[in-house]
């Protein structure tokens, strides 16, 4: 079947959106009908060329959409029910499967840089060249085929706009606090970088209880969104140290609590000083693979644990129905993360907001 999709072909280069060809799926499989996906961070490193992957590929891995075909021994979706697609298919079979820890499934890690299927094919082409996937998805085109795993049925009156949010930057803040950390009730929480998966981890504290809520950015834009999504109070790192802030929030403490998604060495550093001893650090945002992060010895010191999470523990098929339920009883927020809807066609100038800081999430609607 043919399909419009926008292809990255060369690194540092725009996407060209063309018209190519999606094989049916194989068993195991499902084929979607992409509704809405969302632009992330990590698509932008990969055409930046930060992270290996082969081109071309179809990029896109915070999805929702349809189910339109269903192959062999698939019983766990049926055509026409609404999904949020996980990038975070597992084997459930190897050593880190039964260690409960399915973002470290070996088949995953060994075969997601190859950018296709479990199997190590694709089912993109463009007459007879292979195309890529990315995530086991590629959902910057109008289908994708993923296993049946990955696309975890919905409620039908959720908005796909806003489930496409679950699927990455949603689940990997919230769960952030609420599966990995486990905030406590009554805590204090800071959360520096105030993009989707921050501004999600703002609402995961603020859903389990936690007291004070400090949000820290760059953006005086995204700290006011802050406020809305429930912190207590905010500080512009550009104008104010946030460390201290911090301290004085919690009594010369330190936060119990305490989560890095900006990206950035200076906010990694500044997590651990703004952290009380014996606290809780989860860092969720990343530097380039290559690059060194340097930390003040004492810094570390005091008990202090440490751990980076890429996507908050998800356990997608628990997770996005209750995440969607949230949303529609109006106790998760979502359309605050939505800066502007855009078409397939504006992909590039899109990825150009992102990269700019001017958005917290495009979101491409079919």
């Amino acid at each position: 079947m043919k399909m419009k999709a926008a292809v990255l072909r060369e690194f540092g280069k725009p996407l060209s959106l063309e018209t190519i060809d999606i094989d049916d799926p194989g068993p195991g499989e499902v084929r979607v009908k992409i509704k809405a996906t969302s632009l992330c961070h990590t698509d932008l490193e990969v055409i930046h060329g930060q992270l290996n992957f082969p081109v071309p590929i179809v990029l896109g891995h915070e999805a929702a959409g349809t189910v339109e075909r269903v192959g062999g021994g698939v019983t766990s979706v049926a055509v026409g029910d609404h999904v949020v697609l996980s990038w975070n298919p597992s084997c459930g079979r190897c050593f880190y499967c039964d260690q409960s820890q399915p973002i470290l499934c070996e088949p995953f890690v060994e075969n997601g840089p190859k950018g296709g299927q479990f199997d190590g094919t694709t089912r993109l082409r463009s007459g007879e060249t292979p195309i890529h996937n990315l995530m086991y998805m590629g959902s910057f085109a109008e289908y994708c085929v993923v296993p049946a795993q990955s696309a975890v049925p919905i409620p039908k009156d959720m908005p796909f706009d806003r489930a496409c949010l679950l699927g990455c930057g949603v689940m990997t803040g919230v769960g952030a606090a609420t599966r990995v950390a486990k905030v406590t009730f009554s805590a204090s929480v800071a959360v520096f970088g105030c993009g989707a998966v921050g501004l999600s981890a703002v609402q995961g504290a603020r859903l389990c209880g936690a007291k004070t809520i400090v949000a820290v950015d760059l953006d005086d834009r995204k700290l006011e969104i802050a406020r809305q999504l429930g912190a207590t109070a905010v500080v512009n790192a550009a104008t104010g140290d946030p460390v201290e802030f911090i301290r004085q929030a919690t009594n010369g403490r330190g936060a119990d609590y305490v989560f890095e998604s900006a990206g950035s060495e200076r906010a990694f550093r500044s997590t651990m000083e703004a952290v009380r001893p014996n606290g809780q650090v989860v860092w969720l945002g990343k530097v380039n693979v290559q690059q060194d992060v340097s930390f003040r010895w004492g810094s570390l010191m005091g008990e202090k644990r440490v751990v980076r999470s890429s996507y908050g523990g998800a356990r997608p098929h628990q997770d996005f129905p209750a995440l969607a339920r949230s949303y529609l009883s109006g106790e998760l927020k979502l359309d605050e993360l939505v800066t502007r809807n855009i078409r397939l066609e504006e992909i590039n100038e899109g990825f150009d907001a992102l990269a700019s800081g001017d958005v917290i999430r495009s979101v491409i609607t079919f």
